[in-house]
């Protein structure tokens, strides 16, 4: 029988390896934070970092965002995957907060607003320094988890009740993080650099390549 990982304590060098460093979205404030994330959701954050050069000085603020009508909107977001959806999402949500200064920065605050759900809040509350309530399950998290041998399947939700399950809560808010940044720098879906990876003794991928 194989050896049970305390994925607790093996996780640890990894969270040191990304600590605090800062979400790929290139977002000045809490406001741009939230309006990238609901924009990024199935699209790339490279591209919602162009798209946010036009959209941000039009849209400056929550208050400015409450007031413009969908066909603006949809000017500025109209390359971004799902740009109707996304356009109904932020034009509620904006229409809900009203003020920058009236974001939630809760998981049931933030998941109660259009386009925001699990994965998004748990962006938000990292990048804002709250206290998590949740471990950040995006794309990468949920291919590499897996591949990890920390998690199983492909359901977001599902991974991250694995996660918390077997990660100290402590480590909750940069452990789906640096997952997610080992996912993007080097345990790439093709010819991931297991040398270079501080996973590579307790990977099942790793050790199934021996």
């Amino acid at each position: 029988m194989a050896k049970q990982i305390n994925w607790g304590e093996e996780i640890k060098p990894l969270i040191a390896e990304y600590i605090g460093k800062k979400h790929p979205l290139d977002y000045g404030n809490i406001y741009q934070l939230v309006v990238m994330v609901i924009l990024s959701a199935q699209d790339s954050d490279k591209h919602i970092n162009e798209v946010a050069k036009s959209f941000f000085p039009a849209f400056p603020d929550m208050a400015s965002l409450s007031r413009a009508d969908e066909e603006t909107i949809m000017h500025y977001i109209g390359s971004v995957r799902n740009f109707g959806n996304k356009t109904k999402w932020l034009m509620k949500l904006a229409q809900t907060i009203k003020e920058d200064r009236n974001i939630p920065l809760t998981m049931d605050g933030l998941t109660a607003l259009s386009g925001i759900g699990r994965k998004s809040a748990n962006v938000i509350m990292r990048e804002t320094g709250k206290k998590a309530e949740g471990i950040i399950v995006d794309l990468h998290v949920v291919r590499v988890a897996p591949r990890l041998g920390v998690a199983t399947g492909t359901d977001p939700k599902k991974i991250e009740l694995q996660l918390m399950n077997v990660i100290d809560e402590s480590d909750w808010g940069e452990s789906g993080m640096a997952i997610s940044f080992l996912g993007r720098e080097i345990c790439r879906p093709t010819n991931p650099k297991c040398v270079d990876c501080v996973m590579n003794k307790v990977c099942e991928y790793c050790r199934s390549l021996k």
